[in-house]
């Protein structure tokens, strides 16, 4: 652990009570586009998540360990995305940016808390996917939903300790003057520039570690599945090629832009704004279209489901 100065200390020195976020830009048209991008962004990601759990809910079709993490998988996302996409919203029509240090902090909570949230579901997803495909006899037993909730629940306890080691560190930065944060949210990595102390190996140690080591297994798991493949027909291989594209076209989406962001001293360039976009709006708003367009079972369940929605209207 980086050394961190004695919290009396830094209570004397922290005379910083709000930021001030800069934002993605500071000229009106830009930000009137901002409005309406990010808006549409964020209705189609609710929308889109929300439609994949209230399928995944209501169809008997869906119910199997892929589905179950599919649906927290889609709750991590709209989390993810309401934790930055509503302020940055609301902040490019304002002509004050301002955040309160505990609304600040509160937002690197939420922010790492559904991040490695979602961290965590991806790899339980490949390694639904490891067992269906290499240990497919003793798949029912494995995978069966009490093992499946546990690993949930085991899920959350670990993205709760990680976003409160997290937090534990940014209450302790000490902040003794520069309060402007160059960027559209509050995270670590702008909030560790501003600290009046040495931040250099601090973000090395939890967040890129995370990321970078989930990132890898991930890789090697599908690696070991795709060459499992060989042994399957034809038609096997078709369909468990069509699953694994969709992980891993998605854990490229997600990892790359955070291995980026957080695998490197506290130092900023002019892509961080819109790389930390990508993983915390565009990511969540991609993945229902991913696991939707190339999943005909969900697809087939969509259908049904708004089938079963218009007669039940139309007999009223």
């Amino acid at each position: 652990m980086a050394f961190l100065p004695n919290s009396d200390i830094i209570c004397k020195n922290n005379s910083v009570t709000e930021f001030i976020l800069l934002g993605l830009t500071q000229d009106p048209m830009k930000k009137k586009m901002v409005f309406v991008i990010f808006l549409i962004f964020y209705l189609g990601t609710v929308v889109g998540n929300l439609l994949i759990m209230v399928t995944i809910k209501s169809s008997r079709a869906l119910g199997s360990p892929m589905y179950f993490f599919l649906f927290y998988l889609s709750l991590a996302d709209s989390c993810l995305s309401t934790s930055t996409a509503p302020r940055l919203i609301v902040d490019s029509l304002s002509a004050t940016k301002t955040i309160s240090y505990n609304e600040c902090m509160t937002q690197v909570f939420a922010l790492h808390f559904f991040g490695t949230m979602e961290v965590f579901v991806l790899i339980l997803m490949a390694i639904d996917r490891y067992v269906a495909i290499c240990k497919p006899l003793h798949y029912p037993t494995i995978m069966r939903r009490q093992v499946c909730i546990i690993l949930i629940v085991i899920a959350w306890l670990g993205a709760f300790i990680h976003s409160i080691t997290e937090i534990i560190l940014a209450l302790r930065l000490p902040f003794c003057g520069p309060n402007l944060i160059d960027h559209y949210c509050c995270d670590l990595q702008p909030l560790l520039k501003l600290a009046c102390m040495d931040t250099y190996l601090i973000n090395l140690e939890w967040v890129g570690a995370i990321c970078s080591t989930s990132f890898v297994i991930l890789m090697i798991s599908y690696i070991v599945i795709l060459h499992s493949l060989r042994n399957h027909s034809a038609e096997g291989r078709k369909r468990a090629l069509s699953t694994c594209t969709s992980h891993i076209t998605v854990v490229i989406l997600f990892f790359g832009p955070c291995i980026f962001i957080y695998t490197r001293p506290p130092t900023t360039f002019p892509m961080d704004k819109m790389v930390t976009i990508f993983y915390t709006i565009g990511t969540p708003f991609l993945n229902p279209l991913i696991y939707t367009l190339r999943n005909a079972e969900v697809k087939n369940a969509m259908r049904k489901l708004w089938r079963i929605k218009i007669t039940s209207e139309s007999k009223r």
